[in-house]
């Protein structure tokens, strides 16, 4: 990574598809160097993104205990997670917007130390109100990692490569919702659900550590915009929204991730209230989950893409999440008779694991439909999808504590709207690749210039 300025100028070349000509010696440096470099700034956006399921995840075998303790309703703590969905979708809003005019290192950080100290209050939480208020704010402050990650991304990469590390970013950012529950879950055997905050506030630490010491700036002075005054925000995104394509891919992924909070939100109470199962049964099966959905994104970015088109992965991965939440929901109404953990397990398994299909797919395609404004595009997605997510949640819970029922419901009207919007808007069978209506506006012709010189540097 090479410095220009103070900490706040570092810059992250963009990504060539081929090394420079020179010297045997001087491009072997060169390109062990830029291996280094990749391999730093995945794992650092791997930790952006895996903000938001640690937010949630790791906190997920405590909501019964902090029922109990605050002495709340199911539906009230379920509140919590709303709250901070909430959060993670406005901020996303916000932010986006902002890494678009000032870059991307400021707006990050400045959001990930408010995240760390509403994080730390949380523990210090004396009610379910004061917890409610204070997830909110947590998930403002974190939605700057997640956003500004899809940016990054979309800064240094295109086409197929942008697919392929949008799977890799599920490797490592996969880890978190495996390791949290379960962390989570060990947490409460030597502490409360207060102790599940104070690692959570150590974790944001160490992340936000690490953004500070080793991000580089990825969008150069001359390629920002003044995105974030209402007026040309309210523009760009207009433009936008206006792209029947990139409208259908945000309102796939949208669907999708809603069916997928369904789960999240109610796997806690379905599999240790109605199932019997432990704490740390439940963080076991919701790490296997997690295995399925990671597994199946490296067989996405490392086998199929280049091979297959990315819309036909994303069309198979839609109707296998259809096809469970299917079966589910007729497992749990019944319509099979009494049914046990594994046959519902394992439902949820199949339908996890097909997010690894659409999840990276969804989002590769979006952000291929623009290039100059990265962050007010992502910034829409991540706010599209978890306001989806965050409606789901109350309604996972709406009859109680007792039935799966509508976790299943959910899930299934969610796939189906998925798959509508998908089929709808983004018509990949008579879809030719053409620029949005927000391409106009990016100096096309400056741009590809600046692309020509860079590949006569290299």
């Amino acid at each position: 990574m090479r410095k220009s300025g103070p900490a706040g100028d570092r810059r992250i070349p963009r990504q060539r598809s081929r090394p420079a000509r020179g010297a045997g010696s001087a491009r072997g440096a060169a390109a062990a160097g830029q291996r280094r470099t990749s391999l730093l700034v995945t794992l650092i956006l791997g930790g952006m993104t895996a903000v938001p399921p640690l937010s949630m995840d790791m906190y997920l075998p405590a909501l019964p205990e902090v029922g109990r303790s605050l002495g709340s309703s199911a539906a009230t703590v379920q509140l919590t997670l709303t709250a901070c969905l909430t959060g993670l979708a406005l901020g996303q809003l916000v932010i986006g917007p902002m890494s678009d005019r000032w870059g991307r290192r400021r707006p990050l950080l400045a959001g990930m130390v408010v995240y760390v100290i509403a994080t730390a209050l949380c523990a210090l939480a004396p009610g379910s109100g004061v917890l409610i208020a204070l997830r909110l704010v947590q998930g403002l402050a974190g939605s700057a990692g997640i956003v500004i990650a899809r940016a990054v991304v979309r800064d240094l990469y295109d086409g197929n490569a942008m697919a392929r590390f949008f799977s890799t970013l599920m490797l490592i950012s996969g880890v978190a919702p495996i390791i949290a529950p379960v962390v989570g879950g060990q947490v409460l055997r030597i502490t409360d659900w207060r102790g599940v905050f104070v690692v959570l506030t150590l974790i944001g630490a160490a992340i936000t550590f690490a953004v500070w010491r080793w991000l580089g700036e990825t969008l150069p002075p001359e390629q920002r915009h003044g995105g974030a005054a209402l007026g040309g925000t309210l523009r760009t995104m207009r433009g936008l929204l206006a792209d029947r394509v990139f409208t259908g891919y945000m309102l796939t992924s949208s669907f999708a991730f809603a069916a997928l909070f369904a789960y999240v939100a109610a796997s806690a109470f379905v599999v240790q209230e109605i199932y019997g199962a432990t704490p740390q049964m439940f963080s076991l099966l919701f790490g296997i989950n997690s295995v399925g959905l990671i597994g199946v994104s490296q067989i996405n970015g490392r086998i199929l893409v280049g091979r297959v088109s990315l819309d036909k992965a994303l069309a198979f991965g839609l109707a296998v999440i259809t096809a469970a939440a299917t079966a589910l929901l007729l497992m749990t109404s019944g319509v099979f008779g009494a049914v046990g953990l594994v046959p519902v397990a394992s439902a949820l398994f199949v339908l996890m694991s097909a997010m690894g299909l659409a999840m990276p797919n969804t989002n590769a395609q979006a952000l291929m439909r623009t290039r100059h404004a990265a962050g007010s595009a992502s910034a829409l997605l991540g706010t599209s999808t978890f306001l989806a997510g965050a409606v789901a949640s109350p309604l996972v819970g709406i009859a109680g504590e007792d039935t799966a029922v509508p976790m299943a419901v959910v899930q299934l009207v969610c796939a189906l709207a998925a798959v509508m919007s998908f089929l709808l808007l983004c018509r990949p069978w008579q879809r030719r690749e053409t620029p949005p209506p927000t391409e106009v506006v990016a100096e096309p012709q400056r741009r590809e210039g600046t692309e020509r010189r860079e590949g006569a540097e290299s």
